[in-house]
């Protein structure tokens, strides 16, 4: 697994774009941390047993289709090829139970990376070419305030998941 975003503060002084991206890469590069030194086969343990879809693995899935839908979905129009469907919403989270934690990671770093080139080119208040139903579309602002909720609140779940995988703590 090769650390490909380093952690850095955001600035407590800044313009709104800088504020907003680096906050939202902050939270980025807090998953790739909470998943360092991972033994590989706790990736896919689902130590909820009220929650089986609750895994590492899963759960860094997730935050990587999710930067797909809101940034090349919703924001470009782009076809959706994230796996989950109709009659299986959470396909994602199955997914990334099966596969090795270090291609999800790459593969999420990769999705940040596409997500931040098409931050650069748009406008905060560029709209959305696609919205959900009854919806009106989102503002790049939205995206990024939005995305930065998400990773924070999935880097919480992934604090408590690898306590119980391995009884690491404080990332």
């Amino acid at each position: 697994m090769t650390n490909t975003t380093a952690r850095f503060d955001p600035p407590k002084s800044a313009d709104e774009r800088t504020m907003l991206t680096s906050h939202l890469d902050w939270h980025r590069a807090t998953v790739r941390m909470k998943c360092a030194g991972l033994d590989p086969a706790l990736a896919s343990a689902a130590p909820l047993p009220t929650s089986p879809l609750m895994t590492i693995g899963g759960v860094v899935s997730h935050l990587r289709w999710v930067e797909h839908h809101w940034f090349e979905v919703r924001l470009l129009g782009a076809r959706d090829r994230a796996p989950w469907s109709p009659a299986d919403w959470d396909a994602e989270f199955r997914v990334g139970a099966r596969r090795p934690l270090a291609e999800l990671l790459d593969e999420y770093d990769a999705q940040c990376a596409r997500s931040r080139e098409i931050t650069a080119k748009l406008e905060l208040n560029s709209g959305a070419r696609t919205a959900g139903e009854g919806e009106r579309p989102a503002t790049l602002r939205w995206v990024l305030t939005h995305m930065t909720g998400e990773t924070a609140r999935h880097n919480g779940q992934l604090d408590l998941l690898r306590e119980l995988a391995d009884g690491s703590t404080g990332f």
